[in-house]
């Protein structure tokens, strides 16, 4: 049977001609050196070329990454080696090397050392600690030395090929070749040495046409391929496969089967001749060099051949060697997540096929090995053959007796205790087969069809196309996997049953309701496990999640691609592997697994037994699966974390436990979240004293201010004023008409400016005060400036109306400490339609007032209760209307403007008014101010600005 070698092709980058390629042992790096002199390195993920190197004009026929170093070295026709610093793209040192064109380079593994081969008929070999200098010489052959490759089993060692018909094997101090290889009639192109420890192969290929197996230990030739009808240019052994690749001046490619030599595959991409080939040693990529391009291809699965079985015993294969290792044996030392397990690996003999998968049967008695198009069924413990035959696919039940293969594409085949019990053709083929409670058959017309293992019944065909099926122990789950997303689905076994008695709802695609859809994740899932009713994956992105109750839980990052092994659960530990035959674990409770099935179940009298297992640190975890599973009360209990439980209290609406938690924080933001769930529920002594322990000034204004409430308006304006909270303060003494309060407030915080046009505007009898402080502070930064402000007192005739302005505000200072109530409110004029001054002239004129000069007692009746509304309404009062600004100015009665007869007095400095308010104007613009008060705050009247 064939090695049915799966074959994807990765990058496909077209080019000048590629004489060689090189992949990079840890990035997704393709390095390719091209006859125009240049050298690309491509993404072979993202496909996109990423860097670029000018070597010169000439062929580049070499390049090498040495990745240790960050280096690609280059050797081309004009005989030059250079080295470049990958990163920075900065040609680090260059040198010539021979006298003819550079046809290999070998970089040693370990040592600082380069290997170089020329038309010169010379290797040389390099230092680069010794400044590149050449440490020996190599002469031997006869003709060009077209490829050297280092021996992997023995650094020491090298073979080389060339023109001269024969393979050279040399030693590294000696200078002169151990042995040659001749066999070949024409000149040898290419060789490669085998990595595999079993046999010490080389391989060769030359413009014979033909490919060369040579025993190095009895300098013999084993094998001879033949196929090709051109110069072979290029042969490789894969360091991971059992292949060889051939490469041909004919445009093909051959894959050999490493073991019976047996043609596998012939691979033709159309780019014309091949002239490199390069393996990576842990990855199946292979990359081709052609005329007309460079392509990688990715050969068969590398997902190891790795099982383990529920007591934790590991089975894998290296190589064709089957090799296992125990768990338990490691016994009580501590094992960190992550970290890789120190593991005592028993060698358990040579496998007749090679292996491409390996599986344990449920109870782990037997363990299978497929491969080659055979499978062989071993006994786990001493890997003795039970049972053998040729196969597509094999595949186990829940039943650990019972296991199907598919033969082909149209014969599935079903065996118990070794022995055929049924074979069956599904109705649209047989593509790929899948194990578990049921057999899984998938076929490229109908999709996925299910069928009962004893009957070989349908019992549901579903359209969709799986990457592969996972089934829950129970059988009452299964995980379908496709390319881009995973679907869960739950199994209705009475369903089955009633439909197989009264055969009524059987169509042509089963039974419809045999399956419920319970969800579907966008995600990719490579490698996967049922624990109960929780689904643990890894996926595309390298992250190990679990999936149950519709919520995803990411167990750990994974900083490379691993492997699901299975979870021993007396050890709460998950197991993985790697391509690289490392095991790793991480820990997954049971307990908190189990708790989340329970709830899932809605089985909530066994989740609370399961409960008080869980450890305390796990606790917060299960909270937050609580809560997205809607059980917010359940999920307050469990929390230990105070954060989510205030916030789940929050949700809840519960006052009592949301106040001891943010007496505990002692967090301004708890406060804040508290007040307005206390707000939202009515609870307004609380909501106060939130909003005071969180020193919310401005949520206390609203909250006062709401609630008419004059005293906690005032007590809030004096403690904000203390607090340094000015904008609070001011708007809480103006909501009150206090206005003398506003003004202290703007004289304190050093706003002098706005204190005088406030006074103007509201306290004219204060203009003179204020004014003066802001002439000495003015002084302080421009002393013309300060000259400039002129004083109502000074000049009246600058201020005309001012008289009566400050009558007015003694008018209106009763009206301010006025409280109405709110049934008034609807006959209240409003100020838009008052004219204070006149009102106060009215009021004058009928003796109802009497204007009492400044230091004389001025206390006097508050206006009767006809007297409309204040023009700075108390926080009591209430409108109609939407709220307009509080602050309402009123306009002033301006008196008549002077005859123009009248000389104009000049103030102090001899400038006329004009020229003063211009002044003033500019100065103003350069002064630097307290911001403690957003001038917003404050409304002035422009009518009396413009005075």
């Amino acid at each position: 049977m064939p090695l049915r070698l799966d074959i994807k092709r990765k990058l496909s980058a077209r080019s000048d001609r590629v004489k060689c390629v090189d992949l990079h042992p840890t990035e997704q790096w393709m390095l390719a050196s091209l006859y125009n002199g240049n050298v690309h390195i491509w993404n072979h993920e993202s496909q996109q070329l990423i860097k670029s190197f000018e070597v010169c004009d000439l062929p580049v026929r070499a390049a090498k990454f040495v990745a240790r170093k960050n280096w690609v070295i280059t050797g081309s026709d004009d005989m030059q080696i250079r080295i470049f610093n990958y990163n920075t793209l900065e040609r680090v040192h260059q040198f010539e090397a021979h006298s003819d064109y550079l046809r290999c380079i070998a970089v040693h593994p370990t040592q600082p050392f380069i290997l170089t081969s020329s038309d010169d008929m010379l290797i040389k070999l390099w230092d680069w600690d010794k400044k590149w200098s050449c440490t020996q010489v190599f002469e031997g052959h006869a003709h060009y030395v077209m490829q050297i490759v280092i021996n992997p089993k023995d650094n020491n060692t090298f073979a080389s090929a060339s023109l001269d018909r024969t393979v050279k094997v040399w030693q590294l101090g000696s200078p002169t070749p151990n042995f040659t290889l001749e066999g070949h009639e024409k000149g040898v192109n290419c060789v490669d040495y085998y990595t595999g420890g079993d046999k010490p192969y080389l391989i060769s290929g030359a413009d014979d046409r033909l490919v060369k197996i040579w025993d190095y230990q009895n300098k013999t030739c084993v094998q001879t391929l033949e196929g090709h009808a051109q110069n072979v240019s290029a042969v490789s052994f894969h360091p991971e496969l059992p292949i060889i690749m051939t490469g041909s001046e004919d445009g093909t490619v051959r894959i050999w089967h490493a073991n019976t030599y047996r043609l596998e595959s012939t691979l033709n991409y159309g780019l014309e001749r091949v002239w490199a080939i390069a393996c990576q040693k842990g990855s199946n990529n292979v990359a081709l060099g052609y005329d007309e391009g460079s392509i990688i291809v990715k050969l068969g699965r590398e997902e190891p051949a790795m099982s383990m079985d529920m007591s934790g015993k590991i089975i894998w294969a290296k190589h064709a060697e089957i090799q296992q290792a125990n768990i338990k044996a490691i016994g009580d030392q501590e094992v960190k997540d992550g970290e890789r397990l120190p593991l005592a690996i028993k060698d358990m003999g040579s496998c007749e096929i090679y292996p491409q998968t390996i599986a344990h049967n449920p109870n782990g008695r037997f363990v299978v090995v497929c491969g080659d198009g055979e499978y062989i069924i071993y006994t786990a413990m001493a890997l003795r053959n039970k049972s053998f035959g040729s196969a597509q696919e094999f595949v186990w039940s829940t039943d650990a007796s019972v296991y199907a293969i598919r033969e082909s594409s149209s014969v599935v085949k079903i065996f118990k205790n070794f022995k055929e019990q049924k074979s069956f053709k599904p109705d649209f083929g047989a593509e790929g087969i899948y194990g578990g409670c049921m057999l899984g058959v998938r076929s490229g017309v109908s999709g996925l069809a299910f069928y009962e293992w004893d009957t070989t019944d349908l019992i549901r065909r579903i359209e969709i196309t799986p990457k592969n099926i996972f089934w829950s122990e129970s059988g009452e789950l299964v995980c379908i996997t496709t390319d881009e997303s995973f679907f869960i689905l739950k199994y209705n076994a009475e369903a089955v049953e009633r439909a197989k008695e009264t055969r009524t709802e059987v169509t042509e695609d089963g039974i419809e309701e045999a399956f419920e859809a319970v969800g579907e994740i966008e995600e990719s899932v490579k490698t996967g496990i049922w624990v109960g009713d929780c689904f643990i994956y890894t996926n595309s992105v390298n992250r190990l999640n679990y999936y149950v109750g519709g919520e995803i839980v990411t167990i750990a990052h994974l900083d490379r691609v691993m492997y699901l092994l299975g979870y021993i659960p007396k050890e709460n530990r998950l197991y993985l592997g790697d391509k690289e035959l490392n095991v790793v674990s991480f820990s997954l409770l049971l307990s908190v697994l189990e708790y989340q099935t329970a709830v899932m179940r809605r089985d909530f009298e066994t989740a609370d037994k399961v409960l008080p297992t869980i450890p305390r640190e796990q606790r917060t975890r299960v909270a937050h699966f609580l809560e997205k599973q809607g059980f917010r009360s359940q999920a307050l209990a469990v929390t230990c974390d105070p954060e989510h439980k205030f916030e789940l209290s929050l949700q809840l609406g519960d006052l009592k436990t949301c106040y001891t938690l943010a007496q505990e924080a002692e967090s301004e933001q708890k406060w804040k979240l508290l007040a307005e769930l206390a707000i939202s529920k009515c609870e307004m002594g609380l909501a106060q004293e939130c909003l005071h322990q969180a020193q919310d000034f401005g949520g206390l204004l609203l909250l006062a201010s709401s609630a008419a409430n004059a005293e906690m308006v005032h007590k809030l304006g004096v403690t904000a004023e203390k607090a340094g909270q000015n904008n609070v303060a001011f708007a809480s003494y103006f909501s009150l008409g206090r206005l003398e309060e506003c003004l202290e407030v703007l004289i304190n915080t050093g706003r002098l400016p706005e204190a005088a046009f406030f006074a103007r505007t509201y306290l004219p009898s204060q203009v003179t005060r204020v004014v003066e402080m802001w002439r000495d502070s003015l002084a302080k930064i421009n002393q013309k400036a300060a000259q400039s402000l002129a004083d109502p007192a000074e000049y009246e005739n600058l201020f005309p109306g001012l008289k009566e302005a400050i009558k007015t505000e003694q008018f209106l200072k009763p009206e301010r400490k006025r409280v109405i109530p709110a049934s008034d409110y609807p006959s209240v004029t409003a100020n838009q339609d008052r004219n204070p001054i006149e009102e106060m002239e009215e009021a004058e004129a009928s003796g109802a007032f009497i204007y009492l000069p400044e230091g004389e007692d001025d206390t006097q009746e508050p206006p009767s209760s006809t007297t409309p509304v204040p023009v700075t309404p108390p926080v009591q009062q209430q409108q109609q209307q939407s709220l307009p600004d509080p602050i309402k100015p009123q306009p002033v009665a301006k008196s008549e403007p002077q005859p123009a007869a009248t000389p104009t007095p000049v103030p102090s400095g001899g400038k006329t008014v004009s020229e003063i308010e211009q002044e003033l104007e500019l100065d103003l613009e350069n002064l630097n101010v307290d911001d403690n008060i957003d001038t917003a705050d404050v409304d002035l009247d422009d009518d009396l600005l413009d005075d």
